[in-house]
This record gives structure tokens, sequence and C-alpha cells, in this order.
């Protein structure tokens, strides 16, 4: 394992990676995370804009880890029983984009609902992103949702570039499902 991590580096370095986490998260965690992300950029001279994006396309991401992940952990705390979700969180650069992949295991009973309103939204422009948002936040949630159900219209509006999503199949339950989103 010990001579596998300097080509891991290398790995990560050659696929644009300056950024990685990957494990249990929490909301506390997902704020640490997202500052030290922050600093790291600015040390960099990127633009506030940029970093603001990328802030926000992170958190979103990890949002979705966090509310869906099948892959939990519970934890006891002084206040009594918490459920962590398991994911991977990576940002880089690729041909001058910043990307924000995230992963995390899911249900295969979830991949034809998840996998179709992605193909819907990675289908829209801007204005119909728009307006179908619009149209979303005057509908009751949706059950199987843990927010309004607009994070991914939310991430496919912010994203430069049309967003990028895949299932790989771990066993007859579960999938893992990975989202790249450009910005």
């Amino acid at each position: 394992m010990i001579e596998n991590l300097y080509e891991l580096k290398k790995d990560l370095i050659k696929q644009g990676v300056f950024f990685s986490f990957n494990g249990p998260i929490s909301q506390d965690l997902m704020i640490e995370l997202s500052g030290i992300l922050r600093k790291r950029m600015q040390l960099e001279d990127v633009s506030m804009r940029t970093i603001l994006r990328v802030f926000s396309m992170v958190v979103e991401q990890t949002q979705n880890i966090i509310h869906y992940s099948a892959d939990k952990l519970s934890q006891e705390t002084p206040t009594g029983k918490r459920n962590l979700s398991r994911g991977i969180i990576t940002v880089g650069i690729e041909d001058k984009y910043y990307f924000v992949l995230t992963g995390n295991l899911i249900k295969n009973k979830d991949i034809a609902r998840l996998s179709k309103r992605l193909t819907q939204l990675q289908k829209m422009d801007q204005q119909e992103l728009k307006v179908f948002y619009r149209e979303q936040r005057k509908k009751e949630p949706e059950k199987t949702s843990k927010g309004a159900g607009l994070g991914f219209i939310e991430m496919a509006k912010k994203s430069t570039k049309k967003f990028e999503f895949s299932f790989q199949k771990v066993n007859e339950e579960h999938s893992f499902f990975s989202l790249k989103t450009i910005i």
C-alpha cells in the first residue's frame, strides 16, 4: 500500500486533480473542506467569481452525497447517534476549466429515475433550465427528495459545459454514481 501512494499522487496530478477527499462526510466537514479549497484557490490568484462558482458546486454536490448516499456510517455523539454518508469529492483543472467530480453508492432501484432526470437536464439550454427551475420551485418536493429537488437543476445552470454522469454496478443492490460538473 505505501509503495502505491506515490503512484496515486502521480495519477491524480496527471488527471488534473488538486483536491480530493474520500470517506464519511458531514455538514461540518463539508464546510471545512470548502474553506480549505477556497483558500487554496485564492493562493493561485483565481478570480473570486470562479472561486465562488467552484465553492457552490462543491457544496451542492456534497449535499447530494450527504442526503442520498446508500453507504452510511453510524457515529455516536454526545447528543445521540447520527449517520454520516460516505462518498468521494475531487476538484481539478482540465482544459483550463475547473471540474468537481463526486461519487457515492446508490440503490440500483433509483438508477432509472435518476438517469432520466439527469438526461433531461443535459438536453436543456440555459434558458430552458431557468424556466424549468421556476416551474419546479412551484411544485411540491418529490417523495424521494430530501430537499426541494432543485439541486441538479442548480448544478446544470452553473455548469459551463454539460455535466457528465455514470453508474457503475457494484452488486445486485447498489451501484456507484459519479457526477462531474465543469466550471
